[in-house]
């Protein structure tokens, strides 16, 4: 059975945006069924707020074909109810609800409000890096 994960904005951006990053096998992991991708409207909302950032110089279509190597893969979970363990970060919080609502496996993020709750769920809590070792040993 897939994995069910939980991906934080500045993990797909990572993901999406840099070809040779770190991150950049996760397109390849989602679209060839690797696991199952939850999103939620907050998620994409904010994950569609940061494309739009200076820094990223992105065209509107390059946000279009951006999602497209991702949204497609993605299981919508709506509506999204309150997890009952709160984030210090209020921004953080939408990431918990999804991975609650959504019963997923896993919620990955790099950020350290969030990992720091990490055994106070019933998902797990994992960096991206914990994430690629744990699933490429299940492989």
């Amino acid at each position: 059975m897939r994995q069910r994960v939980v991906f934080d904005t500045t993990t797909v951006v990572s993901a999406l945006l840099f070809s040779s990053g770190r991150l950049a096998w996760l397109r390849q992991h989602w679209s060839k069924g690797g696991c199952v991708p939850l999103i939620s409207r907050a998620t994409v909302e904010e994950l569609m707020r940061v494309f739009r950032y200076p820094k990223f110089g992105l065209h509107p279509d390059d946000v279009h074909e951006l999602l497209a190597d991702c949204l497609p893969h993605c299981e919508v979970i709506d509506p999204v109810q309150r997890c009952p363990v709160k984030c210090r970060d209020r921004s953080d919080q939408p990431f918990l609800d999804l991975a609650h609502t959504g019963k997923a496996d896993s919620l990955v993020s790099g950020d350290r409000d969030l990992l720091v709750l990490s055994g106070r769920t019933r998902f797990l809590i994992e960096s991206p890096e914990a994430y690629r070792l744990r699933v490429s040993g299940a492989e």
